[in-house]
């Protein structure tokens, strides 16, 4: 029979003996041990690494049953970074809706100005937890596990968790940077590629990085097509995020003449579906909090 290893478990037993492993070269993110019974244990590197216990359904059909144990689970770190992520992504969401909806905008009496600042907003979000993200991250890694200080960033570039999570970080602060300066009014076209493009598009190549690496971390493979898994599901929306991102990014660039006609409709575009994409990815992270391994 197969059973999934207890995620408060962290060291096998000498007689545990590894069968099997998995993951895209050159990253392990799934071992299968034996135990002395016959049994067969399993760990998974985004279960480990979330503190969630593996004994508990990764089922997307059970998707509903888990949201309800999920909607209030302030305790749990895993919460707190879904639901601030939805915030970020409802912001820029929203701030790409005014912007293609000029009427609405002016119905609300919000300006181009304000719209800018509805996106800075959403930036911190973002940033807040994607450094959760890290720290959590940094801390799962196996040499925190032992009883000492907690880790503030850590250096583990062999974990694929943790280094999906230093990708992001970075990848936000940039972000954090990026709608700060679209808010400096005047700029020439220079200046916005300097100072508000370069870093959008470098943040978004940071946050495609981290989106596939944390997707390849679930398939245990390059790709994998698992719509059963609810971890799959969060990190296959997050990836398209990311790539809403990367191709808003690129039309976003600032030319005399634009080589595409309506090229900052399109970004905006994007970068609302990108937004659409990481709220939902987001959201579904409320039901996997409930597989945290401390719940009831």
């Amino acid at each position: 029979m197969d059973q999934d290893h207890p995620a408060n478990r962290h060291h096998h037993h000498l007689k545990d003996q590894l069968i099997r492993t998995a993951g895209p070269w050159p990253f392990t993110t799934q071992r299968v041990y034996q135990q002395i019974d016959q049994s067969l244990v399993v760990w998974r590197s985004r279960d480990d690494r979330k503190h969630l216990a593996t004994d508990r359904a990764d089922r997307i059909a059970s998707v509903v049953t888990l949201l309800r144990r999920g909607l209030w689970l302030p305790q749990t770190l895993n919460w707190w970074i879904g639901l601030i992520f939805a915030l970020g992504a409802f912001l820029f969401a929203l701030g790409s809706v005014l912007s293609l909806s000029p009427h609405l905008a002016q119905r609300w009496a919000i300006s181009s100005n304000s719209i800018n600042v509805i996106y800075f907003a959403g930036s911190i979000p973002f940033t807040t937890a994607a450094y959760l993200q890290l720290f959590q991250a940094a801390n799962a890694a196996p040499r925190s596990r032992r009883r000492r200080s907690p880790v503030w960033f850590g250096w583990f570039p062999h974990n694929i968790g943790w280094l999906s999570c230093a990708l992001q970080f970075p990848g936000t602060l940039l972000f954090n940077l990026n709608t700060w300066d679209a808010m400096v009014p005047g700029l020439t076209w220079v200046q916005q590629d300097l100072i508000i493009w370069a870093p959008d598009f470098v943040g978004s190549v940071l946050f495609l990085a981290s989106g596939y690496l944390g997707f390849i971390e679930t398939c245990h493979a390059y790709w994998a097509w698992k719509p059963s898994s609810l971890s799959w599901w969060i990190t296959f929306a997050n990836l398209l995020g990311c790539i809403g991102f990367m191709i808003a990014a690129v039309y976003a660039l600032v030319l005399p003449r634009p080589l595409v006609a309506d090229a900052v409709t399109l970004a905006t575009t994007f970068t609302l579906l990108g937004a659409v994409f990481f709220f939902m990815g987001s959201l579904l992270m409320l039901p996997e909090a409930a597989r945290s391994a401390n719940q009831p």
